[in-house]
């Protein structure tokens, strides 16, 4: 059987044909190595002519299944890889396919509306993707010659984040807290918030978290009709570790598609950055590396910066990252929190004792910080607000103590005015969000940055210093207070009107006792509590 050369126009000769046969088997042995020790996730292969590069892919087991990322080269013959998906079924001896690259993902305008997984498969069950190519997911920060230095602050609806720890457009920001004190329920709202008026492209990457809150995500944007403009990527803690720690990769080449090729912006939401340490940790402790402090792997400062150095502000576009951060215990002081801190302009950091009060969003506003609250950057009047608002919340700080033991009466009428002030403005700056509307019954508030700023200036100058403290909880705008403290009085008319028609005493009854119904701290402590 004679072949055909397209190039050439001609048919192939006998010598011509043997030679290429040689070459394809030659090509196809190189390619090829055998599993030669499986220990969990981390397999050992030998190949007998060319040994793959580091971060090459390579798979194994019926169709390919079995995907191994290339870590290490132990010797002439060998790599040490990571197995992405479950190893079931491999044993020593079996072929193991070269790809003859790294693992790539998806990149294009066919991504658009889709959910992915760390290979690039969709997993919406909408079908195959078209009009995508395939790109890396190993790539360089973009040099500092392209990256923009233009200062934006990028407003989330939010009052306690946008008057106290702006946001930067292109810059990245991470929600700091421990479990169960409203990290994702903050960030599903500042989704809510932002994606309908951003103008580009939203990236959800779901890093060793809890799969029904992909899907539930996944609904309420399909409801809210902002899918089309978003793309979502997850690696959740069903998954092995080395699927969760390169997952974060994935998601930033597509959004770096958007930012170079597209020119748009992108708003990439990370929940949770923490748990691409964490299986960093264990993809360490599986390849045999000597733990650092408190178990974490040696080569955590590295990953953590390959990753974050990435989301970057360019001339063609910018990628504005908000990331949630579990802090393990609550300790700040954890060696992943402290290399967390370094990469971000704005730490928003969550308090379980704010959470405990109900003041929600339980955003402690004394430790967060921002590099963007500069007078440069907000503003000469933002600025001073910030500040003023700070300085009676930290007064406030430190009276508690001393309310504690001596009551507010022993308080000056200066400090009076100052504890009065800082609880007003604590409860201003609570906010009900559209994501717990079915939870608390209570309607979503979106406020502008103005409005929070000139409520919070009202309250300072004691504007509101005879409505109590109650009608600031929980509103948006600070308008509302007045609205909701006329509307108790006239429902307390009311009631009391009725209840003098109800209550004539009969003749020889005596009158009974009067009861003092004055709301203590305490009470309205717990209501709040119970409200949120």
């Amino acid at each position: 059987m004679r072949m055909y050369r397209p190039a050439t126009k001609r048919w192939l000769t006998r010598e011509e044909r043997r030679y290429q046969t040689e070459v394809e088997g030659a090509m196809s042995e190189a390619n090829q190595g055998t599993v030669v020790s499986v220990r969990g996730s981390v397999v050992d292969i030998r190949f007998e002519r060319d040994l793959p590069a580091i971060y090459s892919l390579l798979r194994a087991g019926q169709d390919g299944r079995i995907a191994i990322e290339v870590l290490a080269q132990l010797d002439v013959r060998r790599v040490r890889g990571i197995a992405l998906t479950p190893t079931q079924g491999l044993a020593r001896g079996m072929t193991v396919e070269n790809t003859g690259g790294p693992l790539q993902a998806p990149v294009g305008k066919g991504i658009l509306s889709r959910m992915f997984d760390v290979f690039g498969n969709p997993i919406d069950r909408q079908g195959d993707v078209s009009d995508v190519e395939w790109r890396s997911v190993h790539h360089a920060p973009p040099p500092l010659a392209q990256r923009s230095t233009k200062s934006e602050v990028f407003e989330t609806g939010i009052k306690v984040i946008d008057v106290l720890v702006p946001l930067e457009r292109g810059g990245k920001a991470g929600l700091f807290g421990g479990a169960g004190v409203g990290k994702t329920v903050l960030l599903t709202e500042m989704i809510h918030n932002m994606i309908g008026h951003h103008e580009g492209v939203s990236l959800f990457c779901g890093i060793g978290e809890r799969c029904r809150e992909g899907e539930e995500l996944y609904r309420e944007m399909k409801e809210a009709g902002v899918l089309p403009n978003m793309v979502m990527v997850f690696g959740q803690m069903n998954e092995l570790p080395g699927s969760r720690f390169r997952v974060g990769h994935a998601a930033l080449t597509m959004a770096e598609y958007f930012r170079d090729d597209e020119r748009r912006d992108v708003l990439l939401l990370i929940d949770n950055i923490f748990r691409f340490i964490q299986a960093g940790s264990e993809v360490s402790g599986l390849m045999g590396q000597m733990p650092s402090r408190l178990g974490y792997q040696p080569t955590m400062g590295t990953e953590l910066s390959r990753l974050e150095e990435r989301i970057a502000n360019t001339n063609t576009g910018a990628i504005t990252s908000i990331q949630a951060v579990y802090v393990p215990a609550d300790d700040f002081t954890d060696p992943a929190a402290v290399h967390t801190f370094s990469h971000l302009s704005a730490s928003i950091v969550l308090s379980r004792k704010r959470a405990s009060e109900g003041l929600y969003p339980a955003i402690d506003p004394l430790q967060s910080s921002s590099k963007m609250a500069t007078p440069g950057i907000v503003g000469e009047r933002h600025y001073l607000l910030a500040q003023e608002i700070r300085r009676t919340l930290a007064q406030y700080a430190e009276l508690k103590d001393l309310i504690a033991m001596l009551g507010l009466e022993q308080l000056s009428p200066e400090d009076r005015n100052v504890v009065a002030r800082a609880r007003r403005l604590e409860r201003f700056l609570t906010q009900p969000f559209f994501t717990t509307e079915q939870f608390t019954g209570l309607q979503g508030k979106l406020v502008g940055r103005e409005d929070a700023l000139d409520g919070c200036e009202r309250i300072l100058r004691d504007e509101f210093k005879d409505v109590p403290e109650g009608t600031l909880y929980m509103i948006g705008p600070v308008d509302e207070a007045k609205v909701k403290a006329k509307s108790g009085k006239n429902a307390g008319k009311d009631s009391s009107q009725a209840e003098s028609k109800n209550s004539t005493p009969k003749a020889g009854s005596a009158p009974g006792p009067k009861l003092d119904l004055k709301s203590t701290p305490e009470a309205e402590r717990a209501d709040n509590t119970h409200e949120s």
